[in-house]
């Protein structure tokens, strides 16, 4: 027998302690960094209107910096470290296999403006990806216009619009929007004329009760 679904936001917890600010981390005489020698001449041509005495830099050490902003890029959610529950287009797990493709340099050096004849494997993958896409949810086109996440769900939504326009449907003035949705989804469905319902978790907690 199976658990019912639950209607609650994940909690998620990643363990990490506060980080202390720089200036926090800062001792008075610590060495930040270590030059080579000189092997020229050395010159201080920077005058008195360029140097600012009265800047309160941390003074730290390399190790110490460099501790700081590890602690601080930990911090940053990841598909490999932590359950991301908003599911964002940049958070999806990508197959490693593909990010070794995407650093190809007849991909990762492509321009887009250079010249067509010099893009074809580029647009072959396109074009081919498209038709994978079509095939699979059953559309006769599909398109890799939208350059981002949000363009996506836009045209998605200008789309569904189009489809009740052109059934003579004009009473579909709602649209369902999480709780935890990306802000873009209220702002999508405002751009397209629709009312956005939020708080749906709550409406699902109501309706099971």
């Amino acid at each position: 027998m199976t658990s019912p679904l639950s209607t609650e936001p994940t909690v998620v917890s990643t363990g990490l302690q506060p980080e202390p600010l720089l200036s926090e981390l800062s001792r008075p005489g610590a060495p930040g960094h270590l030059l080579p020698t000189l092997d020229v001449p050395e010159v201080d041509d920077l005058g008195g209107q360029v140097l600012r005495s009265e800047l309160r830099l941390p003074e730290i050490g390399e190790l110490d910096v460099i501790r700081h902003f590890t602690h601080l890029a930990q911090r940053n959610f990841s598909i490999d470290s932590v359950f991301y529950p908003l599911g964002s287009c940049t958070m999806k797990y990508n197959p490693r296999v593909n990010e070794d493709v995407a650093r190809l340099p007849g991909i990762a050096h492509v321009h887009p403006l250079q010249p067509d004849e010099t893009v074809q494997g580029a647009l072959r993958i396109m074009f081919e990806l498209q038709e994978i896409l079509a095939e699979i949810t059953g559309f006769k086109t599909a398109t890799l216009q939208p350059a981002a996440g949000a363009q996506g769900e836009f045209a998605g939504m200008l789309m569904m619009r189009a489809y009740h326009l052109d059934r003579g449907d004009t009473k579909r003035r709602k649209v369902l929007v999480p709780d935890s949705a990306h802000g873009t989804n209220p702002a999508t469905a405002a751009m397209c004329g629709f009312l956005s319902v939020s708080r749906f978790h709550r409406m699902l907690r109501a309706m099971s009760t």
